[in-house]
């Protein structure tokens, strides 16, 4: 049996705009830097091939950049008609070049990853295989943590009440928002859900970067009380040198990366041992291409592994971590796709499905915007 070549036919690009049941507020609005997010815009990319064969993707931005998204890959994508779809590497490159008067961060990278997604998902169904075993999975299931019911817009009874349900619902951990003005409402906030919750179940908190050095530093001892997993975005995302002191000075764990829109940003934090737990998003680093990059370089610096949002992606990812990972859990997306994650016993589920293992449904196509098919 010999290998048959096939060619892209077309790319079918979209924006898609999933509006929010409840306006979420996390420190960032707080402090004043950001107002609520109300919805969430997602770029989608489905590829068709030459053989009948599909796969689709997607990247989203959060309260800004979902256009930008949109026009970057709209120029870009004419590229990769008829190259062959198994040649990811090769059309990353391509794509990459195509745009590279912009550079190779934010907005520049996160549109090809809509597209590098879909080939990846489209390669695992022309395998027969869900994505995690066409890249190698080590486990069948992930460690899973909720954090959409622990935002700083719900109260106190509502994130334990959230957490509870979480909790019944087979997912392990529990993180919650902190990096309020007044730090005593933080610590009152964790402690009310720790001793919710009891110390068996892990906790995380995230400041989404909040803090400055000294509020980092006196918070992260304060908190040392309470036996988290992670303080998670303690200072700005750029600061590596900052969360490396942090990392240093703490028994508590840092974990940091989501913002990081590169490799090369990621580079630094792993280099300069910014932090104990790395949490890279495949969406906003340009798709799966870059991201299994990331994974070695974080498993060779002894790194643990925790992916940002979209668990859709992100599962398949954390599932072939040489160390054991954590995947987050939001139910935000849930509208979008036919399927649903399984959780139990507090871990993920990796679907036995093909690819991705998603189909987007009849509510996506209701929320579209923008649509272009470019192809041939």
């Amino acid at each position: 049996m010999t290998y048959t070549p096939d060619a892209i036919r077309t790319i079918t690009l979209s924006t898609l705009r999933l509006p929010l049941a409840t306006p979420i507020s996390d420190a960032k609005v707080f402090t004043g830097r950001q107002k609520p997010m109300t919805e969430v815009v997602f770029l989608i990319a489905e590829i068709e091939t030459e053989q009948g064969h599909s796969g689709h993707g997607f990247s989203y931005s959060k309260r800004a950049g979902g256009p930008a998204q949109y026009a970057h890959a709209r120029e870009v994508a004419q590229t990769a008609i008829g190259e062959d779809p198994n040649d990811i590497q090769k059309l990353y490159t391509k794509l990459l070049w195509a745009g590279a008067s912009v550079g190779r961060s934010g907005v520049a990278t996160q549109a090809l990853a809509a597209i590098d997604i879909a080939l990846y998902d489209l390669k695992a169904k022309r395998a027969g295989l869900p994505l995690s075993k066409l890249l190698g999975a080590h486990r069948d299931s992930v460690r899973t943590y909720n954090t959409s019911g622990g935002f700083l817009n719900a109260s106190i009874d509502e994130v334990r009440e959230r957490a509870s349900r979480s909790i019944e619902e087979g997912i392990g951990g529990i993180k919650i928002k902190v990096g309020l003005p007044d730090s005593a409402e933080d610590l009152r906030r964790v402690r009310a859900v720790r001793e919710h919750i009891g110390d068996a179940v892990p906790l995380m908190v995230d400041a989404n970067q909040q803090w400055d050095r000294a509020t980092a530093l006196r918070m992260g001892r304060r908190l040392e009380e309470f036996d988290l997993v992670w303080i998670e975005e303690p200072l700005d995302a750029y600061d590596a040198e900052g969360h490396a002191d942090l990392a240093r000075a703490l028994d508590t764990p840092v974990a940091t990366g989501e913002m990081l829109a590169s490799v090369g940003e990621h580079e630094r934090l792993i280099a300069a041992r910014s932090c104990d737990i790395i949490q890279p998003d495949a969406p906003r680093v340009g798709g799966v291409t870059p991201f299994l990059r990331l994974m070695t370089l974080a498993d060779q610096a002894g790194l643990d592994l925790a992916p940002h949002f979209a668990m859709e992606i992100h599962l398949h990812l954390a599932a072939c971590y040489p160390r054991e990972p954590w995947v987050e859990h939001f139910d935000w997306l849930d509208p979008l796709f036919e399927e649903r994650l399984e959780t139990r016993d507090g871990r993920m589920i990796v679907p036995d499905r093909l690819g991705l293992g998603i189909t987007f449904s009849g509510q996506a196509r209701a929320w579209t915007t923008d649509s272009v098919t470019i192809g041939r």
